[in-house]
């Protein structure tokens, strides 16, 4: 749904847009999370009139936020640099996005709160750190930061696509193969079997199941297979809203394997974009506000908006992720030579290349025990339909046959 809002800045100046969210709730939740203190919030009779549902190519997005990075170190305005921008891009869809936040510009808004406006091209990390450097007035060096940044989380997400690739490929196969085989073959080895050895025919345990499995599946198709797709439905729906996604987030934290590589990512994140933030001159509580909606993961991102909360009460950031239960030692104990040497954002970005290295390294190693797992799971598959099938006709045939 789409809401129109009235909200104040930190500053207390008055801004109003549009946002988007499950409900008026989560609409006020992410206003609050950008920082602001929403006043009014209304659902909005029209959808955003402008591409919903649309992106832009990471590719697009890493030309962007380099030229107009360069454009702002140049002196150039930001609103005319984003008309240029805009009269340069190739994608149509960006082209109109461009010009609307050249318009918002021009009138007074807000770069940050321009980009707010369009979550599907701008998220939440972009939003943040743009603020965080307009706040700062260090926004060319922040941009230059976010193109690199871009590229990197374009890379992890190739990755982990890469690796999904064949599993889902796969396990499509396999659904259709199921429903194959329930609603064509077994009927007709159901008519074999009664043939051979007459309706009363004594089948083994496992042939009776496939074979019940069948003709429930035929008589209650048209309640199945919808039924699946609202579940489906329902399911991600729900993951949207605020309490859905931190459930499936603490969910993701306590699977074996899939564990180590969110928890991997949200550090390579965490230390890239609190090192980029640092090293910009933006302080540590504002740091870590925004790194917190970086790093893609929302019980993290709450265990980070603790530590902010003992940071501002006097304790040193390597003293409270030390306590954490999700970030490694090593994080924690490079933070505080950082700390102590003053190179906090150089010993972060080396922690972020080391846990990139080990992200790509976990996803490969996942992608190759995935695929002996899959056919494993598919060859048990067939050979209990084999083994249901031919071992019942064998021995029916056998006993006609004496």
């Amino acid at each position: 749904m789409l809401f129109t809002y009235k909200a104040l800045r930190k500053d207390n100046s008055p801004i109003s847009g549009t946002i988007e969210a499950g409900d008026r709730d989560a609409a006020m939740a992410a206003l609050s999370h950008q920082g602001l203190h929403p006043l009014v919030v209304t659902a909005s009779s029209a959808r955003r009139s402008l591409g919903f549902g649309k992106s832009v190519k990471t590719s697009d997005m890493v030309i962007f936020t380099r030229q107009l990075s360069t454009m702002i170190s140049a002196g150039v305005p930001i609103a005319r640099g984003l008309v240029t921008l805009q009269d340069s891009a190739t994608a149509p869809y960006f082209r109109e996005v461009l010009g609307k936040i050249s318009k918002d510009v021009e009138g007074g808004t807000q770069l940050g709160d321009a980009f707010a406006k369009y979550p599907n091209v701008f998220d939440d990390i972009y939003v943040n750190m743009v603020r965080a450097g307009e706040e700062g007035g260090i926004l060319d060096d922040i941009l230059k930061r976010l193109a690199i940044q871009v590229e990197q989380n374009a890379s992890i997400k190739k990755k982990v696509k890469g690796a999904m690739t064949y599993p889902v490929v796969i396990l499509s196969i396999t659904v259709v193969a199921f429903f194959g085989i329930m609603f064509v073959l077994m009927p007709k080895i159901a008519k074999i079997l009664s043939d051979l050895g007459g309706p009363n025919a004594k089948l083994p345990f496992y042939t009776q199941m496939l074979l019940d499995l069948s003709n429930f599946s035929r008589k209650y198709a048209l309640v199945i297979i919808p039924g699946m797709f609202l579940l489906i439905w329902v399911i991600r729906r729900y993951i949207k809203t605020p309490k859905g996604k931190y459930q499936f987030h603490a969910l993701l934290l306590r699977l074996p394997i899939v564990k180590t590589i969110v928890t991997k990512v949200a550090i390579a994140r965490f230390s890239r974009t609190f090192a980029s933030l640092m090293s910009a001159g933006v302080g540590v509580l504002d740091s870590l506000a925004v790194t917190g909606g970086a790093i893609g993961n929302k019980v993290i991102e709450k265990e980070l908006a603790a530590a902010a909360v003992e940071v501002k009460n006097g304790k040193q950031l390597s003293e409270v992720i030390a306590e954490s239960k999700h970030f490694p030692k090593i994080v924690s104990q490079m933070l505080a030579v950082g700390e102590e040497t003053g190179t906090t954002d150089t010993v972060l970005l080396k922690v972020a290349d080391f846990y990139e290295e080990e992200v790509s390294t976990a996803i490969d190693s996942l992608a190759s025990v995935i695929e002996p797992v899959m056919i494993l799971f598919l060859g048990s598959g067939v050979g209990l339909i084999a083994a249901s099938v031919m071992g019942p006709i064998a021995s029916l045939s056998s006993s006609i046959g004496e």
